[in-house]
């Protein structure tokens, strides 16, 4: 028996192939480096050159072969998790599972940055250790920069060390180290490495609060001068206790040159915590020398704005409401005066206007 094909069944059969081809390809996924973003393209270009060079599978591939990769082109941290993040999202789109999601690249990027901060830790130690602890106001300057040095490797940005306040950061003296608890919920620890190089941070810490818990109680500038200037490195011992753990005012704030911080809780900015930090580290850091002479106007002799003064008493605050009341009491009667005046200006006002506008 032999069997008829129509000629129509062949042309729909063909047809039906050509349609099938052309989903197939029409369907079938574009190659990486078109489905990703451009600015993704040239690191997913250098991931499958390198692959390419060592006769390697860019996709899928190995969490070891990742790990190869990036032992091979070194770079920051950021940097890094960035090549892992596309690789993984070229990975995902063909289906295939992720290579940065591995333990052991986890753990290789921690261990670099972990070498990193313990290397920074090792530098701001030094440059620590070095701090003029007496003088004005190259102390005072002294022990604000030595903060924010403590501070830096932590593994913080420098956005969220310049938003500290107080109450984020406690000191362990048992540990010697400093924790911090931002109020966006990040939590670090001083490395151990400022210990090793001789910069407690504990005492960097309260030598700080020693600073704002005496600016506190006396308000002087003026006084502060005196005491930094005579003093040991010492003067300002106990002082520390007069801050609140609690306190939600900014924990680093800005000095100018005489040794002024603002009136207002006013916090450094991110940009003068990264100079801050970045002068220090090369060596190029301000001397903060002592203010200009200045010519007093009283007996024609040259004196300086860091003159020494007597802290003042536990009566002040007495002394000076006592004075305020009596001059209350003293100028009560000066607004009615000023008054009378007031009104008699205004007569002798209108009689000239009177005088002017009227016949000749």
């Amino acid at each position: 028996m032999t069997t008829h094909v129509d000629a129509g069944d062949d042309i729909t059969t063909e047809s039906s192939t050509v349609d099938n081809i052309t989903s197939a390809t029409h369907l079938a996924p574009q190659p990486p480096e078109l489905q990703l973003p451009a600015r993704d393209r040239h690191t997913w270009m250098l991931f499958t050159d390198w692959c390419a060079a060592h006769d390697q599978s860019s996709l899928p591939a190995s969490p070891e072969l990742l790990a190869r990769f990036l032992s091979a082109h070194p770079t920051g941290t950021v940097t890094q998790r960035r090549r892992i993040s596309v690789i993984d999202t070229a990975h995902h789109r063909y289906g295939f599972p992720a290579p940065g999601r591995s333990d052991n690249i986890r753990a290789a990027l921690d261990a670099t940055r972990r070498a990193r901060l313990d290397n920074l830790a090792a530098r701001t130690g030094e440059v620590i250790s070095r701090l003029p602890e007496t003088g004005w106001p190259a102390a005072l300057f002294a022990r604000r920069d030595a903060m924010i040095l403590t501070l830096a490797p932590t593994g913080l940005t420098y956005t969220q060390i310049a938003a500290l306040r107080i109450c984020d950061v406690t000191a362990d003296p048992v540990t010697d180290a400093l924790h911090v608890d931002t109020i966006n919920g990040v939590r670090a620890v001083t490395p151990p490495g400022l210990v090793a190089a001789e910069a407690s941070p504990a005492r960097v810490y309260r030598r700080w609060m020693e600073v704002l818990g005496f600016s506190d109680r006396y308000f002087s500038t003026h006084m502060l001068a005196g005491l930094m200037d005579t003093g040991d490195g010492n003067e300002l011992t106990g002082h520390d206790g007069r801050i609140d753990p609690a306190d939600q005012r900014p924990l680093l704030t800005p000095i100018d040159r005489w040794g002024h911080t603002p009136l207002t809780a006013t916090p450094l900015t991110a940009r003068a915590v990264a100079d801050i930090t970045a002068a220090h580290l090369s060596g190029q850091a301000p001397r903060h020398i002592r203010p200009p002479v200045r010519k007093s106007p009283e007996n024609n002799s040259f004196t300086t704005e860091s003159a020494p003064v007597e802290p003042l008493g536990d009566d002040y605050y007495e002394h000076g409401i006592a004075a305020r009341k009596h001059a209350h009491d003293t100028l009560g009667s000066v607004t009615s005066a000023l008054d009378e005046i007031e009104d008699r200006a205004d007569r002798l006002l209108a009689e000239l206007l009177e005088l002017i506008e009227g016949p000749l």
